[in-house]
């Protein structure tokens, strides 16, 4: 069968999206790295309740823009480290 792209157009080859996340940072302290906690509600499967789970990102802040308590996004990317698979999209809210 032929291929559906023989020009290898990247836009139309790659269907699928980066994942997108947004979250508070919650520590700034290695250099170029921030961890951001993002917070999933989800429904219980037995008993129905919403629980929160925190999951703790390791996202490449290269300018070093983000400080403690920021609001951000963050963008799935390659692996950067034995941890970092994220990267800092946007600083949506500064901490105050």
């Amino acid at each position: 069968m032929a291929d559906a792209n023989p020009a290898g157009d990247s836009a139309a080859a790659r269907p699928n999206r980066r994942k997108v996340r947004e979250g508070t940072v919650v520590s700034d302290a290695m250099q170029s790295t921030v961890v951001v906690a993002v917070v999933e509600r989800v429904r219980h499967p037995r008993y129905g309740k919403i629980v929160q789970r925190t999951k703790r990102l390791h996202v490449h802040d290269a300018e070093g823009a983000a400080k403690v308590g920021d609001r951000v996004r963050v963008v799935e990317t390659r692996p950067l480290s034995k941890l970092k698979r994220w990267r800092l999209a946007e600083v949506m809210e500064r901490a105050r």
